[in-house]
């Protein structure tokens, strides 16, 4: 099976991904994937400040819960409230619709990520 894994955005082994122009933070297609069904998603609130693979939050699916950590550390600018209705858009949209943060963060925390050719042979 094949995933989705755009070029332009950065990995943590643990499958979530950040863009680094936007500061966006959200799971990859193949977490979404394995997770199954997600019906919960517990974020930080706006302001937090977080650690380089902290722990950002939890996600729920009918199959498991899941921590989420952060590919870089920063504070949270954004929090994607629609998904505290809508978790399902972690499934159906995990680079768009479904993105869980947005972080400001220093540039240099991007050198130890996966790039998308890295991240694609961890997942393949």
């Amino acid at each position: 099976m094949s995933f989705d894994v755009p070029e332009e955005l950065y990995y943590l082994e643990s499958h979530e991904w950040i863009d680094p122009e936007s500061g966006r933070v959200g799971i990859t297609n193949f977490a979404q994937d394995e997770l199954g069904d997600v019906v919960f998603v517990e974020l930080p609130a706006e302001g937090d400040e977080l650690e380089q693979e902290g722990e950002l939050g939890v996600i729920e699916s009918i199959k498991a819960v899941s921590d989420l950590y952060a590919p870089v550390g920063g504070t949270v600018v954004a929090v994607n409230e629609t998904l505290f209705d809508r978790p399902e858009l972690v499934n159906d949209d995990p680079f768009g619709e479904g993105w869980l943060l947005e972080l400001e963060f220093d540039e240099s925390d991007l050198d130890g990520l996966l790039d998308a050719d890295d991240y694609r042979d961890q997942i393949e």
